[in-house]
Protein backbone atom coordinates (compact mmCIF):
# COMPACT_ATOMS: atom_id res chain seq x y z
CA UNK A 1 0.00 0.00 0.00
CA UNK A 2 1.52 3.39 -0.61
CA UNK A 3 1.45 5.66 2.22
CA UNK A 4 -0.78 8.52 2.91
CA UNK A 5 1.18 11.91 2.27
CA UNK A 6 1.17 15.32 3.76
CA UNK A 7 0.09 18.64 1.87
CA UNK A 8 3.79 19.98 0.71
CA UNK A 9 4.15 23.82 2.24
CA UNK A 10 3.97 26.83 0.25
CA UNK A 11 6.84 29.39 -0.31
CA UNK A 12 6.13 32.65 2.05
CA UNK A 13 4.64 35.34 0.78
CA UNK A 14 7.19 37.62 1.47
CA UNK A 15 9.43 35.81 -1.15
CA UNK A 16 6.81 35.12 -3.62
CA UNK A 17 6.76 38.59 -3.74
CA UNK A 18 10.10 39.65 -4.47
CA UNK A 19 9.94 37.09 -7.14
CA UNK A 20 6.83 38.52 -8.58
CA UNK A 21 9.11 41.96 -8.41
CA UNK A 22 11.51 40.44 -10.76
CA UNK A 23 9.30 38.80 -13.26
CA UNK A 24 9.87 42.37 -14.77
CA UNK A 25 13.37 41.49 -16.27
CA UNK A 26 11.87 39.19 -18.65
CA UNK A 27 8.67 37.70 -17.96
CA UNK A 28 5.60 39.80 -17.53
CA UNK A 29 4.69 43.46 -15.88
CA UNK A 30 0.92 44.34 -15.89
CA UNK A 31 -0.37 42.64 -18.74
CA UNK A 32 3.11 43.34 -20.70
CA UNK A 33 6.06 41.61 -21.82
CA UNK A 34 9.91 43.24 -20.69
CA UNK A 35 12.39 42.24 -22.92
CA UNK A 36 15.90 42.10 -22.75
CA UNK A 37 17.02 40.52 -25.92
CA UNK A 38 14.90 39.47 -29.14
CA UNK A 39 15.52 35.59 -28.31
CA UNK A 40 13.56 36.57 -24.72
CA UNK A 41 16.60 35.31 -22.44
CA UNK A 42 17.51 37.98 -20.27
CA UNK A 43 20.69 36.56 -19.91
CA UNK A 44 23.21 37.40 -22.61
CA UNK A 45 27.21 38.06 -23.51
CA UNK A 46 27.67 35.75 -20.43
CA UNK A 47 30.18 32.86 -20.09
CA UNK A 48 28.97 29.75 -17.96
CA UNK A 49 30.56 26.56 -16.75
CA UNK A 50 28.28 24.14 -15.61
CA UNK A 51 29.11 20.48 -13.61
CA UNK A 52 26.68 18.74 -15.09
CA UNK A 53 26.02 14.92 -15.75
CA UNK A 54 27.18 13.06 -18.88
CA UNK A 55 26.77 14.73 -21.69
CA UNK A 56 25.71 11.74 -23.79
CA UNK A 57 23.27 10.51 -21.02
CA UNK A 58 19.25 10.62 -21.35
CA UNK A 59 18.44 14.75 -21.35
CA UNK A 60 17.29 16.29 -17.97
CA UNK A 61 17.06 19.56 -16.22
CA UNK A 62 20.70 20.30 -16.94
CA UNK A 63 20.43 19.83 -21.15
CA UNK A 64 17.10 21.61 -21.45
CA UNK A 65 18.90 25.15 -19.15
CA UNK A 66 21.94 25.00 -20.55
CA UNK A 67 20.47 24.94 -24.41
CA UNK A 68 18.57 27.90 -23.38
CA UNK A 69 20.99 29.77 -22.11
CA UNK A 70 23.94 28.62 -25.02
CA UNK A 71 21.51 30.85 -27.31
CA UNK A 72 22.77 33.77 -26.07
CA UNK A 73 25.96 32.95 -23.48
CA UNK A 74 28.82 31.03 -24.17
CA UNK A 75 28.71 27.46 -22.29
CA UNK A 76 31.36 24.86 -21.13
CA UNK A 77 29.71 21.49 -19.98
CA UNK A 78 32.11 19.54 -17.82
CA UNK A 79 31.12 15.78 -17.91
CA UNK A 80 29.89 14.12 -14.45
CA UNK A 81 32.79 13.71 -11.80
CA UNK A 82 32.72 10.01 -10.22
CA UNK A 83 30.73 10.01 -6.95
CA UNK A 84 32.64 7.42 -5.59
CA UNK A 85 35.65 5.28 -5.54
CA UNK A 86 35.75 3.26 -8.59
CA UNK A 87 35.70 -0.72 -8.00
CA UNK A 88 38.35 -1.88 -10.59
CA UNK A 89 37.23 -5.43 -10.43
CA UNK A 90 33.92 -4.00 -11.88
CA UNK A 91 33.76 -4.22 -16.02
CA UNK A 92 31.39 -1.12 -15.86
CA UNK A 93 33.65 1.18 -13.37
CA UNK A 94 36.45 -0.04 -15.86
CA UNK A 95 34.85 0.79 -18.57
CA UNK A 96 33.92 4.42 -17.08
CA UNK A 97 37.62 4.73 -16.62
CA UNK A 98 38.61 4.14 -20.18
CA UNK A 99 35.85 6.47 -21.29
CA UNK A 100 36.89 9.58 -19.27
CA UNK A 101 40.45 9.24 -19.82
CA UNK A 102 39.15 8.87 -23.59
CA UNK A 103 37.19 11.99 -23.23
CA UNK A 104 39.69 13.84 -21.67
CA UNK A 105 42.64 13.61 -24.07
CA UNK A 106 39.97 14.63 -26.92
CA UNK A 107 39.83 18.11 -25.04
CA UNK A 108 37.07 19.90 -25.77
CA UNK A 109 34.00 19.23 -28.06
CA UNK A 110 32.37 21.82 -29.96
CA UNK A 111 28.42 20.50 -29.43
CA UNK A 112 26.54 24.09 -30.70
CA UNK A 113 27.44 27.47 -32.01
CA UNK A 114 28.34 28.56 -28.16
CA UNK A 115 28.34 25.24 -26.30
CA UNK A 116 31.27 22.70 -25.88
CA UNK A 117 31.42 19.57 -23.71
CA UNK A 118 34.80 18.86 -21.98
CA UNK A 119 36.07 15.60 -19.32
CA UNK A 120 37.70 17.03 -16.58
CA UNK A 121 39.72 14.19 -14.71
CA UNK A 122 40.27 14.31 -10.66
CA UNK A 123 41.15 11.65 -8.66
CA UNK A 124 37.87 9.62 -7.43
CA UNK A 125 38.55 10.07 -3.42
CA UNK A 126 36.39 13.42 -3.07
CA UNK A 127 36.62 12.20 1.27
CA UNK A 128 40.40 12.39 1.28
CA UNK A 129 41.84 16.22 1.95
CA UNK A 130 44.83 15.29 0.44
CA UNK A 131 43.22 14.19 -2.51
CA UNK A 132 40.67 17.43 -2.40
CA UNK A 133 43.52 20.12 -2.27
CA UNK A 134 44.90 17.69 -5.85
CA UNK A 135 41.95 18.16 -7.61
CA UNK A 136 41.53 22.14 -6.64
CA UNK A 137 44.99 22.22 -8.40
CA UNK A 138 43.69 20.08 -11.75
CA UNK A 139 41.09 22.15 -12.17
CA UNK A 140 42.11 25.19 -11.66
CA UNK A 141 44.59 24.44 -14.07
CA UNK A 142 42.79 22.67 -16.65
CA UNK A 143 39.78 24.81 -16.95
CA UNK A 144 41.81 28.04 -16.75
CA UNK A 145 43.73 26.88 -19.92
CA UNK A 146 40.47 25.84 -21.38
CA UNK A 147 39.47 28.95 -20.69
CA UNK A 148 41.82 31.02 -22.16
CA UNK A 149 41.79 28.83 -25.44
CA UNK A 150 37.92 29.56 -25.68
CA UNK A 151 38.14 33.46 -24.39
CA UNK A 152 36.42 33.06 -21.72
CA UNK A 153 37.60 34.99 -18.83
CA UNK A 154 35.36 35.85 -16.66
CA UNK A 155 32.25 33.39 -16.02
CA UNK A 156 29.29 32.10 -13.78
CA UNK A 157 29.42 28.54 -12.36
CA UNK A 158 26.59 26.26 -12.36
CA UNK A 159 26.59 22.86 -10.49
CA UNK A 160 24.00 20.16 -10.67
CA UNK A 161 25.97 17.62 -9.22
CA UNK A 162 26.60 18.14 -5.60
CA UNK A 163 29.95 15.81 -5.67
CA UNK A 164 31.47 19.15 -7.23
CA UNK A 165 31.06 20.15 -3.82
CA UNK A 166 34.89 20.68 -2.36
CA UNK A 167 35.73 22.84 -5.69
CA UNK A 168 32.77 25.03 -6.78
CA UNK A 169 33.67 27.63 -5.13
CA UNK A 170 37.87 27.48 -5.40
CA UNK A 171 37.85 28.01 -9.65
CA UNK A 172 37.77 31.59 -9.45
CA UNK A 173 33.80 31.99 -10.61
CA UNK A 174 32.46 35.07 -9.99
CA UNK A 175 29.14 33.64 -9.11
CA UNK A 176 28.09 30.29 -8.08
CA UNK A 177 24.43 28.96 -8.99
CA UNK A 178 23.38 25.83 -7.30
CA UNK A 179 20.56 23.77 -8.99
CA UNK A 180 19.18 21.23 -6.64
CA UNK A 181 17.36 18.78 -8.48
CA UNK A 182 16.84 15.52 -6.23
CA UNK A 183 16.90 14.43 -2.50
CA UNK A 184 20.84 13.23 -3.67
CA UNK A 185 21.32 11.68 0.08
CA UNK A 186 18.96 9.10 -0.38
CA UNK A 187 20.13 7.37 -3.55
CA UNK A 188 20.69 3.64 -2.81
CA UNK A 189 24.11 3.64 -4.80
CA UNK A 190 25.79 6.70 -2.81
CA UNK A 191 27.11 7.45 0.55
CA UNK A 192 24.18 9.40 2.24
CA UNK A 193 26.33 11.10 4.98
CA UNK A 194 29.02 12.08 2.71
CA UNK A 195 26.70 13.44 0.04
CA UNK A 196 25.03 15.44 2.85
CA UNK A 197 27.83 17.53 3.56
CA UNK A 198 28.39 18.33 0.14
CA UNK A 199 25.18 19.05 -1.16
CA UNK A 200 25.06 21.12 2.52
CA UNK A 201 28.08 23.12 1.74
CA UNK A 202 27.41 23.68 -1.74
CA UNK A 203 23.66 25.05 -0.69
CA UNK A 204 25.27 27.19 2.11
CA UNK A 205 28.28 28.84 -0.23
CA UNK A 206 26.69 29.64 -3.86
CA UNK A 207 25.34 32.37 -4.58
CA UNK A 208 22.28 31.24 -5.47
CA UNK A 209 20.43 28.45 -5.03
CA UNK A 210 17.40 27.00 -7.13
CA UNK A 211 15.59 24.06 -5.79
CA UNK A 212 12.92 21.76 -8.26
CA UNK A 213 10.30 20.96 -5.88
CA UNK A 214 8.90 22.89 -2.68
CA UNK A 215 10.04 20.34 -0.43
CA UNK A 216 13.92 20.36 -1.06
CA UNK A 217 13.54 24.11 -0.81
CA UNK A 218 12.07 23.81 2.82
CA UNK A 219 15.19 21.48 3.95
CA UNK A 220 17.65 23.90 2.45
CA UNK A 221 16.23 27.33 2.65
CA UNK A 222 17.63 27.81 6.22
CA UNK A 223 21.31 27.47 4.75
CA UNK A 224 20.66 30.41 2.06
CA UNK A 225 18.49 33.25 2.14
CA UNK A 226 18.73 32.96 -2.03
CA UNK A 227 17.17 30.22 -2.20
CA UNK A 228 14.06 29.87 -4.84
CA UNK A 229 11.63 27.15 -6.23
CA UNK A 230 12.87 26.39 -9.89
CA UNK A 231 10.16 23.94 -11.28
CA UNK A 232 10.77 22.19 -14.24
CA UNK A 233 9.38 23.32 -17.30
CA UNK A 234 8.97 21.15 -20.67
CA UNK A 235 8.96 21.14 -24.56
CA UNK A 236 5.29 22.29 -25.23
CA UNK A 237 6.03 22.50 -28.94
CA UNK A 238 7.89 18.64 -29.21
CA UNK A 239 5.25 17.03 -27.16
CA UNK A 240 2.02 18.47 -28.32
CA UNK A 241 3.01 16.51 -31.56
CA UNK A 242 1.67 13.71 -30.21
CA UNK A 243 -1.61 14.93 -30.92
CA UNK A 244 -0.74 15.36 -34.98
CA UNK A 245 -3.01 12.93 -36.46
CA UNK A 246 -0.26 12.37 -38.90
CA UNK A 247 2.51 11.26 -36.14
CA UNK A 248 2.72 7.46 -37.02
CA UNK A 249 2.16 5.09 -33.91
CA UNK A 250 6.01 3.38 -33.14
CA UNK A 251 6.46 0.21 -34.71
CA UNK A 252 6.94 -1.70 -31.55
CA UNK A 253 3.37 -0.26 -30.84
CA UNK A 254 1.61 -0.67 -33.79
CA UNK A 255 0.54 -4.07 -33.51
CA UNK A 256 -1.14 -3.28 -29.97
CA UNK A 257 -5.15 -3.01 -30.01
CA UNK A 258 -6.08 -3.35 -25.89
CA UNK A 259 -5.52 0.34 -23.95
CA UNK A 260 -1.52 0.57 -23.25
CA UNK A 261 -0.71 1.74 -19.97
CA UNK A 262 2.66 3.45 -20.73
CA UNK A 263 5.76 5.20 -18.77
CA UNK A 264 9.14 6.29 -20.31
CA UNK A 265 12.25 6.99 -18.03
CA UNK A 266 14.75 4.65 -15.92
CA UNK A 267 12.88 1.66 -14.59
CA UNK A 268 14.70 2.08 -10.82
CA UNK A 269 14.46 1.04 -7.67
CA UNK A 270 12.45 3.85 -7.04
CA UNK A 271 9.32 2.54 -9.21
CA UNK A 272 6.95 0.54 -7.09
CA UNK A 273 7.17 -3.10 -9.05
CA UNK A 274 4.99 -4.52 -6.71
CA UNK A 275 2.26 -1.72 -7.47
CA UNK A 276 3.05 -2.77 -11.56
CA UNK A 277 3.03 -6.41 -11.20
CA UNK A 278 -0.28 -6.55 -9.34
CA UNK A 279 -2.06 -4.07 -12.29
CA UNK A 280 -0.47 -6.67 -14.87
CA UNK A 281 -1.81 -9.41 -13.43
CA UNK A 282 -5.35 -8.42 -12.87
CA UNK A 283 -5.67 -6.88 -15.92
CA UNK A 284 -4.60 -8.59 -19.26
CA UNK A 285 -6.41 -6.93 -21.46
CA UNK A 286 -4.27 -3.48 -21.04
CA UNK A 287 -0.80 -3.87 -22.28
CA UNK A 288 2.15 -2.37 -20.14
CA UNK A 289 4.74 -0.46 -22.09
CA UNK A 290 7.98 0.47 -20.52
CA UNK A 291 10.35 2.70 -22.39
CA UNK A 292 13.51 3.42 -21.32
CA UNK A 293 16.77 1.71 -19.60
CA UNK A 294 15.66 -0.90 -16.94
CA UNK A 295 18.23 -0.57 -14.00
CA UNK A 296 16.51 -3.39 -10.97
CA UNK A 297 15.57 -6.81 -11.84
CA UNK A 298 11.86 -6.87 -13.31
CA UNK A 299 11.68 -10.77 -14.26
CA UNK A 300 8.33 -11.28 -12.46
CA UNK A 301 6.64 -8.32 -15.16
CA UNK A 302 9.03 -9.85 -18.35
CA UNK A 303 7.49 -13.23 -17.83
CA UNK A 304 4.07 -11.72 -18.56
CA UNK A 305 2.32 -11.59 -21.97
CA UNK A 306 1.28 -8.43 -21.66
CA UNK A 307 3.99 -6.47 -21.11
CA UNK A 308 6.66 -5.04 -23.26
CA UNK A 309 9.92 -3.65 -22.42
CA UNK A 310 10.74 -1.32 -24.86
CA UNK A 311 14.48 -0.23 -23.79
CA UNK A 312 15.89 3.29 -24.27
CA UNK A 313 14.39 5.93 -26.84
CA UNK A 314 15.76 9.03 -28.08
CA UNK A 315 13.84 12.30 -26.90
CA UNK A 316 12.70 12.86 -30.19
CA UNK A 317 10.78 9.90 -29.92
CA UNK A 318 8.63 10.02 -27.40
CA UNK A 319 5.91 12.21 -28.25
CA UNK A 320 5.03 9.37 -30.87
CA UNK A 321 5.35 6.77 -27.59
CA UNK A 322 3.11 9.51 -26.01
CA UNK A 323 0.33 9.33 -28.72
CA UNK A 324 0.19 5.37 -28.07
CA UNK A 325 -0.26 5.83 -24.66
CA UNK A 326 -4.08 5.36 -23.22
CA UNK A 327 -2.61 6.40 -19.62
CA UNK A 328 1.20 7.62 -18.78
CA UNK A 329 2.65 6.33 -15.41
CA UNK A 330 4.04 7.92 -12.43
CA UNK A 331 4.14 5.13 -10.41
CA UNK A 332 7.24 6.24 -8.01
CA UNK A 333 7.12 4.63 -4.00
CA UNK A 334 6.47 7.37 -1.34
CA UNK A 335 9.88 7.67 0.16
CA UNK A 336 12.48 9.91 1.36
CA UNK A 337 13.77 10.05 -1.88
CA UNK A 338 10.56 10.82 -3.93
CA UNK A 339 9.10 12.85 -1.74
CA UNK A 340 11.41 15.64 -3.07
CA UNK A 341 11.19 14.54 -6.57
CA UNK A 342 9.29 16.49 -9.29
CA UNK A 343 9.25 14.15 -12.50
CA UNK A 344 9.47 16.15 -15.66
CA UNK A 345 7.93 13.33 -17.20
CA UNK A 346 4.89 14.77 -15.49
CA UNK A 347 5.14 17.67 -17.65
CA UNK A 348 5.74 15.91 -20.93
CA UNK A 349 2.79 13.66 -20.15
CA UNK A 350 0.10 16.56 -20.13
CA UNK A 351 2.29 18.33 -22.82
CA UNK A 352 1.41 15.51 -25.01
CA UNK A 353 -2.11 15.17 -23.79
CA UNK A 354 -2.04 12.24 -22.05
CA UNK A 355 -3.78 11.45 -19.09
CA UNK A 356 -1.98 10.28 -15.74
CA UNK A 357 -2.17 8.22 -13.02
CA UNK A 358 0.54 8.76 -10.35
CA UNK A 359 0.99 8.19 -6.63
CA UNK A 360 1.11 10.46 -4.06
CA UNK A 361 3.94 12.61 -4.82
CA UNK A 362 3.93 16.71 -3.40
CA UNK A 363 4.96 18.13 -6.61
CA UNK A 364 2.33 16.06 -8.56
CA UNK A 365 -0.24 17.22 -6.33
CA UNK A 366 -0.16 20.69 -7.92
CA UNK A 367 -1.75 19.30 -10.92
CA UNK A 368 -4.43 17.55 -9.54
CA UNK A 369 -6.32 19.31 -11.32
CA UNK A 370 -5.40 17.35 -14.55
CA UNK A 371 -3.84 14.41 -12.97
CA UNK A 372 -5.00 11.38 -11.04
CA UNK A 373 -3.12 11.05 -7.72
CA UNK A 374 -3.39 7.87 -5.92
CA UNK A 375 -3.07 7.01 -2.57
CA UNK A 376 -3.06 3.72 -2.30
CA UNK A 377 -2.85 0.53 -4.58
CA UNK A 378 -6.65 0.13 -5.29
CA UNK A 379 -7.12 3.78 -5.41
CA UNK A 380 -4.53 3.76 -8.70
CA UNK A 381 -5.94 0.76 -10.38
CA UNK A 382 -9.44 2.48 -9.88
CA UNK A 383 -7.69 5.77 -11.49
CA UNK A 384 -6.79 3.91 -15.00
CA UNK A 385 -9.92 2.22 -15.02
CA UNK A 386 -12.14 5.80 -14.72
CA UNK A 387 -9.57 7.27 -16.95
CA UNK A 388 -10.01 5.00 -19.60
CA UNK A 389 -13.70 5.12 -19.25
CA UNK A 390 -13.99 8.84 -19.47
CA UNK A 391 -11.16 9.68 -21.95
CA UNK A 392 -12.01 12.18 -25.04
CA UNK A 393 -10.04 13.31 -27.79
CA UNK A 394 -11.28 17.19 -26.50
CA UNK A 395 -9.55 16.23 -22.52
CA UNK A 396 -6.11 15.46 -24.45
CA UNK A 397 -6.26 19.03 -26.19
CA UNK A 398 -7.08 20.69 -23.17
CA UNK A 399 -4.42 19.06 -20.94
CA UNK A 400 -1.62 19.98 -23.78
CA UNK A 401 -3.30 23.41 -24.06
CA UNK A 402 -2.80 24.24 -20.52
CA UNK A 403 0.82 23.53 -20.39
CA UNK A 404 1.90 26.34 -23.00
CA UNK A 405 3.07 28.41 -20.91
CA UNK A 406 5.31 25.71 -18.73
CA UNK A 407 8.35 26.17 -21.35
CA UNK A 408 11.32 25.92 -20.72
CA UNK A 409 12.38 29.16 -22.34
CA UNK A 410 9.84 31.00 -20.02
CA UNK A 411 11.21 29.34 -16.61
CA UNK A 412 14.97 30.15 -17.61
CA UNK A 413 13.98 33.62 -18.48
CA UNK A 414 12.36 33.96 -15.37
CA UNK A 415 15.52 32.26 -13.53
CA UNK A 416 18.58 34.22 -15.37
CA UNK A 417 17.06 37.25 -14.57
CA UNK A 418 16.88 36.34 -10.93
CA UNK A 419 20.87 35.52 -11.17
CA UNK A 420 21.56 38.34 -12.54
CA UNK A 421 19.25 40.66 -10.22
CA UNK A 422 21.50 38.98 -7.52
CA UNK A 423 25.43 39.50 -8.86
CA UNK A 424 23.79 43.36 -9.55
CA UNK A 425 23.02 43.37 -5.73
CA UNK A 426 26.34 41.66 -4.59
CA UNK A 427 28.72 43.35 -6.88
CA UNK A 428 27.06 46.72 -8.04
CA UNK A 429 27.25 45.65 -11.33
CA UNK A 430 24.94 47.02 -14.16
CA UNK A 431 22.30 45.51 -15.39
CA UNK A 432 21.16 45.46 -19.11
CA UNK A 433 17.94 47.81 -19.78
CA UNK A 434 15.05 46.33 -20.53
CA UNK A 435 13.11 47.22 -23.56
CA UNK A 436 9.24 47.43 -23.40
CA UNK A 437 6.68 45.82 -25.49
CA UNK A 438 3.49 46.39 -26.22
CA UNK A 439 2.82 42.13 -27.02
CA UNK A 440 0.38 40.89 -24.86
CA UNK A 441 0.96 37.55 -23.31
Amino acid sequence: MVARLHVASHLPTARLNRQTHLLLNGVRLLGRRWILAPSGVSMRGENIIVFAKDWGADPTSCNQVMNVLARENRVLWLNSIASRTPNLAQGKDLRKIVNKLAGFFRGAKQVGERMWVYTPIVLPMHGKPWAVQLNRMILRASLGALRRKLGMRDFQLWVWVPTTGPYANHLGAKLVVYYYTDNWTSFSTVDGAQMKRWVEDLAGSCDVLFCTSNTLADDLRPLNPETHVALHGVQWEKFRQALDHALPIPADLADVTTPIIGYFGLVEDWNDLELLLRLAERHPEWTFAFVGKVMVDVSALERLPNVRFLGRKSHDELPAYCKAFSVGLIPHRVNELTWHMNPIKLREYLSAGVPVVSTALPEVRAYADRVCVAETHEEFEAGILRTLAEETPEKRQARSDSMRGETWDAKVTEWSALVLDVHQRKTGAQRPTAVQSDLQL
